[in-house]
C-alpha cells in the first residue's frame, strides 16, 4: 500500500522516507491538501495531511470518493478538520497528539529575546557595517513578570525556563499545572494576568472558545511596554486589533510564529508575488514585530517524534486498533 504524504517539507522527506521503511511506501509531496490537491489523493487509503491543510467538508467528500478512508494529520491541533463530516463520510481521522515540548517553548523564548534586544535590526545594521547602538536598547527581563496562557506541557516547558531568567510567573489556564506552582507560578484570572505582566506567552488550542483570546479589549488591557509572543495558532489573536495598537506605538516587542490567515502563505514562496493580505503586509512593517512562518515546532527532534506517531497511527489503522491519537475512530 502507498500513502499519500501532504505538504512535505524538503528537511523532513528523508525523516518520513525512514520511518516509513519496512512498514508500507509513501509518496511524498509539497503540495499541501486542499479542494484542489484532492483528487490526487485518488486510490490512495491513506493520506497523511500537514498542519495547514484545509481539510473542510468538501476536501472530505473529495477524499472519500476517491476511496481515503483515513487522515493522518501531522500535528497536534486539528482545527483545520471537519470532524463532524468525517464521521460522516466514514473516515479515520488520527492526529499527533504529543512531541517535544521544548521545541515550541524554546522558540516562544527565541522570539521573545529577539524583539526585546532588537536582534534582527542590529543584524540587518551590521550587515551594511553600521555598528550604532541607537534605538537596540532592550531590557533585563530578570525580576520581571512572565504571563503564561496556557500551562500545559508547552506552556511548563516555557515557564521552567522563565523561572532560569529569575522571571515572576503568572498562569491561566483551566485546570492549575502543580509542576508550575512549584516553579512559584501564581494562577490568576486572564484579565489580572494581561494586566501584570511584561511577558505574555499563548499556549492555548484553537477551538470556537479560543478564537480571538486576545482581542483588542485585551490588548488595551496589556502594559504599553509589554513582550507579547504566539507560537500556538494563530486566530488566537484578533491581528487587525494587534495592528491598530501597533499604530499607537504601544508594546516593546510582539513575536508572531502563526498568524490567523496564514493558509496558502506560510510554508510557501511568495516572494515573487503581491501578497494582498493588507493586514499582514501592515504588520511586517512594524520594527518591533517579528513574524516567522509557523516553524516553533521545526526542530529534528520535534520533527522526527511527529513522523514516528503518524506511522504508529497508520499502522494502528491497519491493525484496528485505536489510541488517544484518533480524533474519529474506523467505522
Amino acid at each position: 500500500m502507498e500513502i499519500l504524504v501532504f505538504g512535505v517539507q524538503a528537511d523532513e522527506k528523508p525523516l518520513i522516507e525512514e520511518a516509513f521503511a519496512g512498514h508500507h511506501e509513501v509518496r511524498c509531496l509539497d503540495v499541501f491538501l486542499n479542494e484542489d490537491t484532492a483528487p490526487i489523493a485518488a486510490g490512495h487509503e491513506i493520506v497523511s495531511s500537514s498542519v495547514n491543510a484545509e481539510l473542510g467538508g468538501r476536501v472530505l467528500e473529495i477524499l472519500a470518493a476517491g476511496g481515503t478512508r483515513m487522515v493522518a494529520q501531522r500535528s497536534t491541533g486539528f482545527n483545520n478538520i471537519d470532524l463532524d463530516a468525517a464521521e460522516r463520510l466514514g473516515m479515520t481521522v488520527a492526529r499527533v497528539s504529543y512531541y517535544s515540548p521544548y521545541a515550541v517553548a524554546e522558540f516562544a523564548w527565541t522570539l521573545a529575546m529577539a524583539v526585546n534586544r532588537r536582534i534582527v535590526r542590529a543584524s540587518i545594521r551590521t550587515r551594511d557595517f553600521d555598528f550604532r547602538l541607537d534605538g537596540l536598547m532592550g531590557r533585563d527581563l530578570h525580576g520581571r513578570t512572565a504571563g503564561v496562557l496556557g500551562t500545559g506541557k508547552i506552556g511548563e516547558a516555557f515557564a521552567r525556563i522563565a523561572h532560569g531568567f529569575g522571571m515572576r510567573l503568572l498562569g491561566w489556564d483551566i485546570a492549575e499545572n502543580p509542576a508550575c506552582m512549584q516553579l512559584g507560578m501564581t494562577y490568576v484570572p486572564k484579565e489580572q494576568l494581561l494586566a501584570g505582566s511584561d511577558l505574555i506567552t499563548l499556549h492555548v488550542p484553537l477551538m470556537p472558545q479560543t478564537q480571538h483570546l486576545i482581542d483588542a479589549a485585551a490588548l488595551k488591557s496589556m502594559k504599553d511596554d509589554a513582550i507579547l509572543v504566539n507560537s500556538s495558532r494563530g486566530g488566537l489573536i484578533d491581528t487587525a486589533a494587534l495592528v491598530a495598537e501597533l499604530r499607537e506605538g504601544r508594546f516593546t516587542g510582539v513575536g508572531l510564529d502563526v498568524y490567523e490567515a496564514e493558509a496558502g502563505l506560510f510554508f510557501l514562496d511568495k516572494s515573487l508575488e503581491a501578497v494582498d493580505d493588507d493586514t499582514l503586509a501592515r504588520l511586517v512593517t512594524f520594527p518591533n514585530v517579528l513574524v516567522t512562518s509557523h516553524q516553533a515546532y521545526y526542530t529534528r527532534d520535534a520533527v522526527g517524534q511527529i513522523v514516528e506517531t503518524t506511522v504508529k497511527n497508520v499502522l494502528d489503522y491497519r491493525a484496528g486498533r485505536r489510541s488517544e491519537n484518533v480524533l474519529v475512530p474506523r467505522s
